[in-house]
């Protein structure tokens, strides 16, 4: 069965959000890793002159409404798999381009099955960059209440004129009034400072001093192995579980150094503005927890968990993701204090859900980090539970991945003579680090079937490498595409 063509996609093109160092070179190539600003890469190995249209995002088998409400196809009913000896007479030349190194690993499964179908050393450890997020997705979606809000308060302090804002997670808190049209900013700083002050004047109370208490999932601002020059380069920013939308890491503009501090300095701002006066106290650590019987004054509400995960997923933010690891340790009772102990969580996720973790080293739940390792059937595994509908919160995740040619890390590729057939097709995590290229996500063949595809390279060449690897995966995934390989 061919594709049928659908009028739109469902994932839309997210605006106006920072960039993490591990995926920067996606959007900006040459930034992270000093390679040439163009590089004229070898001619394709083979290539096909069908012209897909685009597709429904992928879903489980089945019918009915996905978790987030909306309709969902049932790939089921339609396609025929391509067999084994199809997918290696179309892909075999091109899991060897030149570009991609002597070190790959490939995993492609049946969508709906799970089943293995093409593979290329998939069980050996290799650095996996960002694809490192679809695990950390996994683990975050078995632990959080996906429709939870993250709240931002402020409470009566322990002494008289002191108040307390505390910390819930949200990192993206707007400067102006709340916003619930957005994802950034759905929270916002002048609607705090409006119920606060009118509580405070209620009360009739004088002059505040106002600390922050940002013990809530507290951990070591930079995870083990993260480099501050990625920091003070703004390619991410220190882990928080409080900060500014305004804030987000922008490429060569330094993240600031506390971001709690930021928020308090700005709440503190505008509340001397409403005719409080206010005196705000810098941060020590992460604080000393309000008292237990505080009063609240005021609190504004993030957007849903589920929400968070996506942005998080689409720009590659470093920082976002390690905040709801380290929020998923909590909702299940577990400390994030110690430095390794998110990068662990994620392991013992995917091992009781029956996951291959044999090799698997993590630094942290980004991918940031050098010297981690994870093997192509790790991350294949996991994409496969999502795929195949066994983990319904997870299908919805892997759904809003960036869209080839269209959203996110994917936006610039698949723009070029031999790829731009497919674009508005595969759906994918994009992994980038100097020295290393990796690809993971879905996408529907010739024949309507899904499947899903992970390619991990952490050799790639020097010099231009990571772009003429960057266009050798995404040859590859326009051969698994437009093939019906039977």
């Amino acid at each position: 069965m061919r594709r049928a063509v659908v009028a739109g996609v469902t994932c839309l093109l997210v605006g106006g959000v920072g960039y993490a160092a591990a995926d920067v070179v996606d959007l900006a190539p040459g930034v992270l890793t000093h390679d040439g600003a163009s590089i004229d890469p070898p001619t394709p190995t083979g290539s096909a002159s069908a012209s897909p249209s685009w597709v429904p995002l992928p879903a489980a088998a089945g019918s009915g409404p996905s978790p987030d409400g909306t309709s969902t196809p049932t790939p089921s009913a339609a396609g025929t798999p391509p067999t084994t000896a199809g997918l290696t007479k179309a892909l075999g030349a091109l899991a060897k381009d030149p570009w991609l190194g002597p070190s790959v690993g490939i995993s492609v499964r049946d969508g709906l099955t799970g089943t293995e179908l093409y593979a290329v050393d998939p069980a050996t450890p290799r650095a996996p960059a960002s694809t490192t997020k679809i695990l950390s997705a996994f683990a975050a979606v078995r632990s959080l209440d996906l429709d939870a809000r993250m709240s931002t308060r402020v409470v009566t302090g322990g002494t008289p004129g002191e108040i307390v804002l505390v910390a819930g997670g949200d990192t993206m808190i707007g400067d102006g009034p709340s916003n619930p049209d957005v994802v950034p900013g759905h929270a916002g700083l002048a609607t705090l400072a409006d119920e606060v002050a009118a509580s405070l004047r209620s009360r009739g109370a004088g002059p505040v001093t106002l600390r922050v208490d940002a013990t809530y999932a507290a951990g070591p601002r930079l995870p083990a192995k993260w480099k501050a020059i990625d920091v003070r380069d703004g390619f991410t920013q220190g882990v928080a579980m409080l900060g500014r939308a305004s804030q987000r890491p922008r490429i060569g503009t330094p993240s600031v150094a506390v971001a709690e501090d930021s928020v308090a300095a700005s709440l503190g701002a505008l509340l001397n503005k409403r005719g409080v006066s206010t005196t705000v106290t810098p941060i020590r650590g992460h604080g000393t927890p309000a008292p237990a019987a505080a009063q609240e004054l005021g609190s504004v509400e993030s957007a849903t968990y589920r929400e968070v995960l996506d942005l998080a997923l689409t720009v590659s933010d470093d920082a976002l993701t390690e905040n709801l690891v380290r929020q998923a340790m909590v909702s299940v009772g577990q400390s994030p204090a110690a430095l390794l102990a998110p990068p662990n969580f994620v392991r013992s996720t995917l091992a009781a859900a029956g996951v291959t973790t044999a090799g698997m080293a993590t630094l942290d739940t980004s991918g940031l980090a050098y010297g981690q390792f994870v093997s192509a059937s790790t991350i294949s595994e996991v994409l496969a539970l999502a795929t195949s509908g066994r983990e319904p919160d997870l299908q919805a995740a892997v759904a809003k991945l960036p869209v080839a040619g269209l959203t996110g890390t994917l936006s610039k590729r698949y723009q070029s003579s031999t790829t731009k057939s497919v674009a508005g097709i595969p759906r994918a995590k994009t992994g980038t680090l100097t020295g290393i290229s990796s690809l993971a996500g879905t996408t529907v063949t010739a024949d309507g079937r899904l499947l899903t595809f992970t390619i991990l390279a952490d050799r790639v060449p020097p010099s231009s490498g990571t772009l003429g690897a960057r266009a050798a995966l995404d040859r590859f995934v326009t051969a698994l595409t437009l093939c019906g390989c039977r």
